[in-house]
């Protein structure tokens, strides 16, 4: 069966498709990815077609405050969509679509005909476990977060409006609604499989049919792979270190950064890794090392523990390794997947971006590498995400509709 992934936005959105992907083309089926031109590495790399969607994701990875976050999440979008029915539509079996791309992609299913499945990295849903991800709010008690959660997925209708009329015309079909299409894909309880682990957020029991949690998907890491010979040169030369990274994340602060994180580490008597990423981290010393893109599948084993921006592939990346994690969140639903690491005890409760200093950084990183509770806890969430595969979950999850 060809199977199309539509997926767009940071690294982080993209890269745990090369994985699902790789897993479904190992079953059988011809796998293309479809999603941003800076992402087709990621494609070719793990052995799948790539398909480019009409949008640019730089400068995506900066915060802001809600009415601006909307309107660049509008303009991304508005940018998406056009031309979004040419890049998926042709010769596909099968539509895999993530939380940015269904929006668009069930208009698609709607005038093709092509059937579809949600593969989503966050929750999306409204439930009364947890307010929505991406609000970073305190719980409102369940009544409040299931209302705070339809008012979210309000909003997101509201994002995307422009693009689906665009769509929608293009496609020959009447005018509909975002927000009817979403309401109408719920009536029908369209299946959507989330790509986190139970570890981190159990399946909410008042979610509707159709919306399960598969367990993690991971970036493919190819059976070749392995560290540089630096990275395993500085590995070998010390104490395990402690990684340092923001991902996506952090445009144009990697002077200020790399500062706080290299006095911090020192303060604390530890050694450090920093990856580059958006921010462009860098430091030399005798115990610190700068890397750039490297697998943390490959890393993440041999450290101590982790600073991250709490991003969901990295947390959940940070666990798989059984490591602690001093999180760092900046926007979006980092702070949601911050607390939840925090709420396992496999991290400190989570340092806010705005505030990171040196001081606060050396305290926890102290904390979470000799508090013996937290790399326990890490090591018990590790065992369980052990248990899970939510690559073979889809793969499962596909068969029926390859038989039809």
């Amino acid at each position: 069966m060809r199977i199309l992934i539509a997926t767009a936005g940071s690294r982080g959105d993209v890269a745990p498709y090369t994985g699902l992907g790789a897993a479904l083309a190992a079953a059988g089926h011809e796998v293309t990815l479809a999603t941003t031109d800076a992402f087709a590495p990621l494609a070719q790399g793990a052995g799948l077609g790539f398909r480019r969607l009409p949008a640019d994701p730089r400068g995506h990875g900066r915060g802001g405050s809600g009415r601006e976050l909307m309107r660049t999440a509008a303009a991304f979008v508005t940018e998406l969509g056009r031309g979004f029915a040419d890049a998926v539509a042709e010769g596909t079996d099968l539509l895999l679509l993530s939380a940015t791309t269904a929006p668009l992609g069930w208009h698609l299913t709607e005038a093709t005909g092509t059937p579809s499945l949600g593969v989503y990295l966050q929750p999306a849903a409204a439930t009364g476990d947890f307010p929505p991800v991406i609000t970073a709010m305190r719980s409102l008690g369940r009544a409040g977060n299931r209302a705070a959660g339809r008012f979210a997925l309000r909003m997101a209708d509201r994002v995307f409006a422009p693009a689906v009329t665009e769509l929608r015309r293009d496609l020959g079909l009447p005018p509909l609604s975002a927000v009817a299409m979403r309401r109408r894909r719920e009536r029908e309880n369209w299946p959507v499989l989330h790509g986190f682990s139970t570890a981190l957020v159990p399946r909410p029991a008042d979610w509707r049919p159709g919306l399960e949690v598969a367990g993690t998907f991971w970036p493919h890491v190819g059976p070749d792979e392995h560290l540089p010979g630096a990275v395993e040169d500085f590995l070998r030369a010390g104490p395990r270190p402690v990684l340092v990274g923001f991902g996506s994340m952090a445009n144009g602060e990697g002077e200020r950064l790399s500062e706080i994180a290299v006095q911090a580490l020192r303060r604390a008597g530890l050694r450090g890794i920093l990856q580059s990423g958006a921010a462009g981290l860098a430091a030399d010393g005798d115990d610190v090392l700068t890397i750039g893109d490297t697998p943390h599948a490959l890393l993440m084993p041999r450290l101590a523990a982790a600073v991250h921006h709490a991003g969901a592939g990295t947390a959940a990346a940070a666990l798989r390794a059984g490591i602690p994690s001093v999180p760092v969140p900046v926007m979006a639903d980092q702070p949601f997947w911050a607390a939840r690491l925090a709420a396992i005890g496999a991290a400190c409760e989570p340092v806010p971006f705005s505030g990171l200093s040196a001081g606060r950084l050396a305290e926890a990183l102290a904390r979470v590498v000799r508090q013996q509770s937290y790399s326990r806890a890490a090591a018990t969430a590790a065992a369980h995400l052990a248990g899970e595969d939510g690559a073979a979950r889809v793969v499962k999850a596909v068969e029926p509709l390859a038989h039809r």
